[in-house]
């Protein structure tokens, strides 16, 4: 990252990409743990999204993986590609979250209001610290 950024705007973008990496290792730790206990997540039987425990733990494991490269690559560089796919990933990763509710809601409440912040600290301040 270069010298002439803000200290906000620097600030705020190390921010976003350390909670993208720790997003994303416990994102993909959920997932690990679905796809290898399947019956360690239960849910009732009249939720509207059909996929079962071991799919979404494959769609965790994957958006865990790719949101720990971004934020890591976020942290390396700062530039706008890797603010834009952090933005990005925060966004799918909360609807990702918001489906997965019913298999664990406060879990999921808490990676919906990490990824929003990282989407605001990305957007607010991107302008600041553009290359």
């Amino acid at each position: 990252m270069s010298d002439n950024r803000s200290g906000v705007a620097l600030g705020f973008t190390y921010f976003a990409a350390i909670m993208m990496i720790v997003v994303g290792i416990f994102d993909g730790l959920q997932g690990l743990a679905a796809i290898i206990k399947k019956d360690y997540y239960a849910v009732g039987a009249n939720y509207l999204w059909k996929l079962n425990v071991t799919g979404w733990g494959w769609i965790n494991l994957v958006l865990g993986v790719v949101t720990l490269l971004a934020g890591i690559a976020l942290l390396g560089s700062g530039a706008l590609w890797a603010r834009i796919v952090g933005v990005v990933l925060a966004g799918v990763v909360a609807v990702s979250n918001f489906m997965w509710l019913p298999y664990y809601p406060v879990w999921s409440a808490i990676i919906i209001a990490v990824c929003i912040t990282v989407i605001w600290a990305l957007a607010a301040h991107g302008r600041e610290s553009a290359d």
